[in-house]
């Protein structure tokens, strides 16, 4: 699992005409879920996010985390992070998990994370459908995790 972490004042996905999910200060998740990923990468993913120090802290140092602050997530699926451009210009996604095995994932990503921040503190797009993200970077602080390098 891929995840491209986002610190945000604000963020908000819209399908259509609606808005399916908003957060104020929190993180924007892209979630890019892969063939060889399972249960394990999810409680691994979630446990790391939600416990990831990226926020300041009364000195401005980046020393508190969502569960610290409150903050809230808005989580995306976004199966182009798992792109490769290794060959031509056409980017090939062969390595992206197909919907049978990718929804059941971003599910249980969602409800992981639940678990670690509240459900009222998690917020989804929709999995699959045409969205249009708008976010208010805060920093800009951006962090790619990759549940494949553990480190």
């Amino acid at each position: 699992m891929l995840a491209i972490l986002q610190r945000v004042r604000e963020a908000s996905v819209r399908i259509e005409d609606r808005v399916a999910g908003e957060i104020g200060q929190g993180m924007l998740v892209l979630l890019g879920i892969e063939t060889v990923d399972d249960l394990s990468d999810v409680d691994w993913l979630a446990a790391k996010i939600a416990k990831m120090r990226v926020f300041g802290d009364d000195a401005g140092l980046m020393n508190r985390s969502l569960v610290d602050v409150g903050g809230g997530a808005l989580v995306v699926s976004q199966f182009t992070l798992h792109a490769s451009t290794k060959k031509g210009n056409r980017p090939s996604f062969i390595r992206a998990a197909r919907p049978e095995t990718a929804i059941p994932l971003y599910e249980a990503f969602i409800a992981a994370l639940e678990g670690q921040l509240g459900e009222s503190r998690v917020a989804t797009g929709e999995f699959g459908a045409d969205m249009q993200v708008h976010l208010i970077n805060d920093g800009p602080v951006t962090i790619p995790i990759d549940s494949r390098n553990r480190q």
